[in-house]
């Protein structure tokens, strides 16, 4: 089993910066495919941004030039900075990872969610 822990959430003022990070451990042997949802009240759960194995990345149009996913050497962890934030930011992160144990089974990990609140 694959665990996702996510922190960096918070409360900020519009046109603020916040960085979220999600950490994940277990027995893996691949992760194909690293992202970042967002689910806002009485909205559906939306990609957010994404990143592959093989480092590319593909962002929601909301967010483009705004937010950057990036993720570390280990490649086990992964970060979404977000600057210029709006009200409409305001939602549930949750991360999200794909791959393969190292029993060679497939998994596919959420993080607890964080919540970010941007204030107008």
């Amino acid at each position: 089993q694959v665990q996702l822990v996510e922190s960096g959430g918070g409360l900020v003022q519009a046109g603020g910066s916040l960085r979220l990070s999600c950490a994940a451990s277990g027995r893996i042997f691949r992760i194909s495919d690293m992202g970042w949802y967002r689910q806002a009240p009485g909205k559906q759960r939306e990609l957010v941004a994404d990143i592959t194995s093989g480092g590319s990345a593909n962002y929601a149009d909301s967010v483009k030039g705004r937010f950057t996913i990036s993720r570390d050497g280990t490649k086990t962890t992964i970060y979404l900075q977000m600057n210029s934030l709006k009200a409409e930011d305001t939602a549930v992160y949750y991360c999200n990872m794909r791959g393969a144990t190292s029993f060679l089974r497939d998994f596919d990990s959420w993080g607890q969610g964080t919540q970010v609140t941007v204030s107008s």
